[in-house]
């Protein structure tokens, strides 16, 4: 009885063994990008700025795939009118929220509402009605034409909220308790340190650009936010954590001398560029924001700042966005001759130290940043460029979970920070008379750029004339030098491959939940 007792106990304890490794093994943790870090809410109707996670908790009616065209996801199908005056839906049977609510059309003429009066309500505001036609087809009728409907169905920002625990949690949703349809569901949210997110092992109905529509292979997934790039490639060296989700160009080669770290790289869909505040002096004079702007030498910083990963921007748009694509006139690039020529006709006079006077007054300016260290860098190279015009800048550096409250008291007069976006409606988010402070941080309110402002988000009767319309309010905001474009990255991660196991195609825009849905932690 005793050898058989024993016999069974130490079975139990390697079943116990085993289980509890096979558990770990479906663990995985990863690094959110640094400029995500901060995000204070999981509620994408609210929020500014959202996250990789954002992409597990909710699912979004459309998915885009890789080349930028839409398929389908909570919505099977749809029909587009001829006129483009309605938009009719057809919804995936069988799907529930998290908290056991079913989704239906029901649901998206209970969600529909609920963006009136928030950042992100001019992603509807072209949907006059939302028609029930039956449980499982929707129909919107629309007050204009939208072109940008099925994107803005497949961002993040029009992830699909639970109304009714929306409605009764309030200004909680999103911080305390959040619901969507998603493959993973939220375990624990401490701002600014980590998510917790384990499976919907009831989920079966993930986009079609993933081979695995569901469950997902990992159980549980944490997201840490570590501000400083080189403290999150320690961690991912020494196997604090199984991804990075971005990785900057300098410490690209420091992750391919590892035996067991891959670097995986994607187009990317960011700008890094530097606004300026037109309301205050000396930004106030168009001809000072010329000359700042062509100070900038994108090409030094890409090879200094970035090994020669990625490219130049010389415009606020991605390349691969048409839109992108302006008068050659209206593109800012490097042009030191202008720059100071500039200055000389705007009066300023250049004095000893290599800083400009006017009026007796230096020109010095404050340059502010975030904390993490390809921003730090690239703030002092941008310091350096400035000043070879005259142009003494002080930097000044904000915890990157706290810069874009210190935007919205509209101080600052220079920055230099970068967005994450593939659709030409940026502009009119980072430029809009009506968002001043944060996300314009430039203040710029100009109306000739409201005029094509209002043209570009309203006045198109199909993608052609949406794509012209958008065209033009870029060509001419970049006229008139709120901002100066600095730098375009790939995407960047960097894992684990004895832990990780990645899809050999990702057909989705980035590692997101197309993504992780075919991602195997492995044994």
């Amino acid at each position: 009885m005793t050898f058989s007792f024993k016999k069974t106990l130490l079975a139990a304890s390697v079943s116990l063994a085993a289980l509890m490794g096979a558990a770990k093994a479906q663990e995985a943790v990863f690094v959110l990008a640094t400029s995500e870090v901060g995000t204070p809410t999981y509620n994408p109707i609210k929020a500014g700025n959202l996250n990789k996670a954002t992409t597990l908790i909710f699912d979004r009616m459309v998915s885009q795939a890789a080349d930028l065209s839409y398929h389908p996801w909570l919505a099977e199908s749809w029909e587009e009118a001829a006129d483009g005056m309605s938009w009719t839906f057809h919804l995936k049977p069988g799907v529930t929220f998290h908290n056991g609510e079913p989704f239906n059309a029901q649901t998206i003429k209970d969600w529909i509402p609920l963006f009136a009066g928030s950042d992100n309500a001019y992603m509807v505001e072209a949907i006059a009605e939302v028609q029930v036609v039956d449980d499982l087809t929707v129909k919107f009728v629309m007050s204009r034409p939208e072109p940008n409907m099925l994107y803005n169905l497949s961002s993040s920002f029009m992830s699909v909220v639970e109304p009714k625990a929306f409605v009764a949690l309030g200004d909680n949703y999103g911080v305390t308790e959040v619901y969507g349809t998603g493959p993973f569901k939220l375990e624990s949210f401490t701002i600014g340190q980590e998510t917790v997110l384990v499976r919907n092992d009831d989920y079966t109905w993930g986009s079609p650009l993933a081979k695995n529509q569901g469950p997902a292979k990992i159980a549980r997934l944490t997201f840490r936010e570590i501000p400083e790039d080189s403290t999150a490639f320690l961690e991912l060296k020494t196997g604090g954590v199984d991804m990075l989700m971005t990785v900057p160009a300098d410490l690209m080669g420091e992750v391919q001398k590892e035996a067991n770290l891959t670097l995986l790289t994607m187009p990317g869909q960011d700008v890094y560029y530097m606004p300026m505040n037109v309301t205050k002096a000396p930004f106030d004079d168009i001809k000072v924001r010329e000359a700042a702007a062509k100070a900038i030498n994108q090409e030094e910083i890409l090879a200094s700042v970035f090994g020669g990963v990625g490219s130049v921007a010389n415009t606020f748009l991605i390349s691969a966005l048409p839109e992108s694509h302006v008068s050659d006139t209206s593109k800012i690039s490097y042009d030191p001759a202008k720059a100071n020529a500039l200055l000389d006709e705007a009066g300023w006079v250049m004095g000893e130290g290599g800083v400009r006077m006017k009026d007796g007054q230096p020109l010095k300016i404050t340059l502010w940043t975030q904390s993490d260290s390809v921003f730090r860098r690239l703030t002092e190279v941008v310091q350096a460029q400035l000043k070879a015009v005259g142009i003494e800048a002080e930097i000044t550096t904000f915890d990157s979970s706290m810069i874009r409250d210190q935007y919205k008291t509209g101080e600052q007069q220079a920055a230099v920070r970068s967005y994450n976006w593939d659709n030409a409606d940026i502009v009119d988010w980072f430029f809009g008379g009506d968002r001043l402070g944060y996300p314009n941080v430039s203040m710029f309110n100009d109306p000739k750029a409201e005029e094509l402002r209002a043209k570009a988000m309203t006045g198109s009767k199909n993608m052609e004339e949406r794509v012209a319309n958008f065209t033009a309010y870029h060509d001419y905001v970049l006229t008139q030098f709120p901002m100066a474009p600095i730098y375009q990255p790939v995407d960047a991660v960097a894992y684990n491959k004895d832990r990780l196991a990645l899809p050999e195609v990702i057909n989705g825009i980035g590692v997101g939940a197309i993504a992780i849905m075919d991602m195997e932690v492995k044994e």
